[in-house]
């Protein structure tokens, strides 16, 4: 066998584990890697972004959104820095990654030379695989070793090789390893499963709480819940699994819910946990017995006292219980709920339709509606956009994606990025606030260069405004909260997009209709009102700090804003 660059054995094993697209940006640390790519360019597309957090929160969206791994690279020192933010947020959302990062010549690691910083301390926290390159001759078991362990482990594997390694020639004629991964099945133990069904047999009341873990398997969790009589209530990530106007679907849980959620949950004789690692404490019953489902075992129990675990894939599980447990024809509990939940419906309706002026979030999602298609990707970014998106925008068979419990600002846009390239003939849409979108809003200028034909609808109240809510919430005066006006329509065609600004109501309809008739990159920039998407439930002490705030606001600048408070209360009362 001939002798080849390390490189371009590198670049095949890539080929072989499908890996069609990388993140990245060109740099002196991993050049030699960059002239192997650039002559596999017609298999492997290299995105160049314009900041490495933009690349990694993209490789990130793309392996929520597909299962399959992404793939970011970047330079030594600060372009590994950058990589952080995405990398952490792979990681706690469970999905599987591959960094690989460049670092200084191999004569050279140790010498605290140009840009040379200690890469394998960096990410020993927030990798699953954290390795460095010693020798040429070893980088390409490395490699498959890192994607099997991101597969494995359900989450970013990094791999630091400095730069001059993939020049080496070699034959890697006797290889230690294959790329490829197989996933195990996995199946609870009998005893397990003969417990849960004693409990689920014996419930008056079942509620499940669903999460991301149940992609793919829709359908079994409809049959399951049918069969049992019990309302699903959906974590963040959750959201999109079942149709938000389902019959048995009570909307989200937590901070961006539902009061029927929130009530079905406190009111549970039995909690089932099935693919969620919900990890909000305060919202679920201090003394439910509970079922978790969950394929990493070591998740089971960590979030809420298990009475009954099963480990296994949730594809296998569901139908396994759904044989084993006695059906139930009809269930009282179900009923209340689902009337609550109608009214629920009916109410927000009711204030999506609302023609007020200035323009109101949930008015914005209501046109949303008129123009999103049924099987669009939506990527939504963190912040008050994430409860507008979420408890106003009903889905029907959109795939979504945002940073779940990481909950990093500046999502959105990489997540639609990363949408478009996954799925190029699909419409898709990302959601932002202005906070949010104007962390990342360079790379508007890759979806451009690339001519992804993604919208960005941004609600534009220029602030941030889920901070201002908070510390409003915990009885402080509002502080460094207010971002200033941006035209982000005038900013989308100055780098070679479309933009279209909305700040009329009457405007909003046509706009948002012409805008998405735009075959470019396009931004709709919507100035909203500053008003605060309170929970789904207030609790007694949020009251009680509230108006600490109120007072505190009052003696301080003499005046107490009541309007957006009354709008507030009443949309939840």
């Amino acid at each position: 066998m001939q002798n080849r660059r390390t490189g371009e054995i590198i670049t095949e094993l890539l080929e072989q584990w499908k890996i069609d697209h990388i993140y990245g940006m060109p740099g002196d640390s991993i050049n030699e890697l960059i002239e192997d790519l650039r002559k596999k360019q017609e298999s492997i597309q290299f995105v160049q972004i314009r900041h490495e957090e933009v690349g990694a929160l993209s490789a990130s969206a793309y392996a929520k959104l597909t299962g399959k791994i992404g793939v970011c690279l970047s330079i030594a020192g600060p372009g590994a820095v950058h990589l952080l933010n995405g990398l952490y947020d792979a990681k706690e959302d469970g999905v599987p990654v591959l960094a690989i990062v460049g670092q200084v010549s191999s004569t050279k690691v140790g010498t605290n030379t140009f840009q040379e910083i200690n890469l394998e301390n960096m990410f020993d926290d927030v990798a699953v695989f954290n390795e460095r390159a010693a020798s040429a001759e070893q980088l390409p078991d490395l490699l498959n070793m890192a994607i099997r362990s991101a597969y494995a482990n359900n989450g970013p594997a990094v791999l630091i090789v400095p730069d001059d390694l993939f020049k080496v020639k070699q034959k890697y004629d006797v290889p230690l390893t294959a790329p490829m991964y197989n996933k195990p099945a996995v199946i609870p133990d009998q005893e397990s499963m003969s417990q849960a069904v004693h409990l689920i047999n014996n419930a008056k009341k079942p509620v499940i709480l669903a999460g991301r873990g149940n992609k793919g398997a829709s359908q079994s969790l409809i049959d399951f819940a049918t069969t049992i009589q019990a309302p699903i209530v959906l974590s963040l990530l959750g959201k999109g699994i079942i149709p938000d106007y389902h019959e048995l679907n009570l909307g989200q849980h937590g901070q961006i819910g539902t009061k029927p959620a929130y009530g079905a949950i406190m009111e549970a004789d039995l909690l089932l946990l099935v693919g969620t690692s919900f990890p909000y404490r305060e919202f679920l019953p201090n003394n439910t017995k509970a079922i978790q489902i969950e394929i990493e075992s070591d998740k089971i129990g960590n979030y809420y006292p298990t009475t009954v675990g099963l480990c296994g894939d949730i594809k296998k599980v569901l139908p396994m219980l759904t044989s084993m447990v006695t059906g139930k024809s009809d269930s009282p509990y179900l009923h209340k709920y689902q009337e609550k939940m109608k009214k629920w419906h009916i109410h927000m309706q009711a204030e999506k339709k609302e023609k007020s002026h200035p323009i109101q979030a949930p008015q914005v999602m209501h046109e949303l509606e008129q123009v999103v298609e049924n099987d669009a990707v939506i990527s939504s970014d963190v912040g008050n956009v994430t409860v507008w998106t979420v408890r106003y925008f009903p889905f029907t068979n959109q795939n979504f994606t945002i940073s779940g419990r990481l909950a990093t600002m500046g999502a959105g846009l990489p997540g639609a990025i990363a949408a478009q390239i996954a799925f190029p003939d699909k419409q898709v849409v990302g959601i932002c606030g202005d906070g949010g979108f104007s962390m990342v809003m360079h790379d508007f200028m890759t979806a451009v260069k690339y001519e992804l034909p993604i919208k960005i609808v941004i609600l534009n109240n220029s602030k941030i405004g889920m901070i201002k809510y908070e510390q409003q919430e915990m009885g402080h005066l509002n502080y460094e909260t207010n971002l200033g006006e941006v035209d982000f329509a005038a900013f989308a065609k100055a780098c070679g997009g479309d933009g279209f600004r909305i700040e009329k109501n009457e405007d909003l309809a046509n706009t948002m209709k012409q805008a998405f008739l735009s075959n470019k990159p396009t931004i709709i920039d919507v100035a909203i009102e500053d008003m605060a998407p309170l929970p789904g439930n207030i609790s007694y002490g949020q009251a009680i700090k509230y108006g600490e705030f109120l007072i505190k606001d009052f003696f301080t600048n003499k005046k107490i804003e009541f309007p957006d408070l009354k709008t507030s209360l009443r949309r939840l009362l």
